[in-house]
C-alpha cells in the first residue's frame, strides 16, 4: 500500500515485519522470497542498490525450492519473472547499464518460454524503451515501444497499455523527434479503446 504512493521508507519497515513473519512460516513455501522481491522494489525507490540487489538475491532462492513452494493460493511466486524483476529495479536505479542486460536476457526468455505471457513481453519492451528515453535515443525508444505497442494492439492487455501511457508522459524529453511523436500518437489511441 506505502509503494504506490512512493512511501518507500514506511514500505521498507512494514517488509521487515512481514519478512520476520515469514522466516517463521512454512519454508517450503515461496513467502520469504516473495517478500524479498517486494523489498527489493521498495529499496530501489529508496535508491539503495546494495540492499535491492541483496533482496533479489534472497528472492532468487525460489529456485531453489521444491515443486509445491506456490501454495496454489494468493501466492503463486515462483521466480519466472525475476529477470523482469531485477531488470524493472535497476531501471528504478537509474542503472541503465545493468537494467538492459538484464532486460535484454528476459525479453529472449518471453521468446522462448512455452505459452508466454504477452504482459511480460510488454512490460520488458516498455522498460527497455524508457532506457531509451532516459539515455535521449530516439531509435530504441521506437524501436521498443512500437514493438509493445503492438503487442497491446493484438493482446488489447491493460496493463501494458497503462505502462504505455507511464512511457508516453515521458516522451516529451526527447523533443520534436517525429518519429517518437508519432509512438506517442499511437500509445494515445491505445489509451482511448
Amino acid at each position: 500500500m506505502e509503494m504506490p504512493e512512493g512511501r518507500y521508507r514506511q514500505a521498507v519497515q512494514l517488509l521487515g515485519a512481514a519478512a520476520r513473519l515469514a522466516r517463521r512460516g512454512d519454508s517450503a513455501l515461496s513467502t520469504r522470497q516473495w517478500v524479498a522481491s517486494v523489498q527489493a522494489e521498495a529499496y530501489a525507490g529508496l535508491g539503495d542498490l546494495t540492499a535491492c540487489e541483496r533482496a533479489m538475491d534472497q528472492a532468487e532462492t525460489v529456485c531453489e525450492l521444491g515443486g509445491g513452494s506456490t501454495n496454489g493460493g494468493w501466492l503463486r511466486f515462483d521466480g519466472t519473472r525475476l529477470s523482469e524483476e531485477r531488470g524493472a529495479r535497476y531501471v528504478q536505479l537509474g542503472r541503465f547499464d545493468l537494467a538492459e542486460e538484464t532486460l535484454t536476457c528476459a525479453l529472449k526468455q518471453t521468446e522462448l518460454a512455452a505459452g508466454h505471457s504477452y504482459r511480460r513481453r510488454g512490460a520488458v519492451l516498455t522498460d527497455l524503451a524508457v532506457i531509451g528515453v532516459r539515455r535521449g535515443d530516439a531509435e530504441q525508444v521506437v524501436a521498443y515501444g512500437g514493438e509493445a505497442v503492438g503487442l497491446a494492439r493484438v493482446t488489447g492487455s491493460g496493463y501494458v497499455v497503462r505502462r504505455l501511457g507511464a512511457l508516453r508522459g515521458e516522451l516529451r524529453s526527447l523533443g520534436e523527434d517525429r518519429r517518437v511523436a508519432g509512438l506517442a500518437a499511437e500509445i494515445a489511441v491505445l489509451g482511448m479503446s
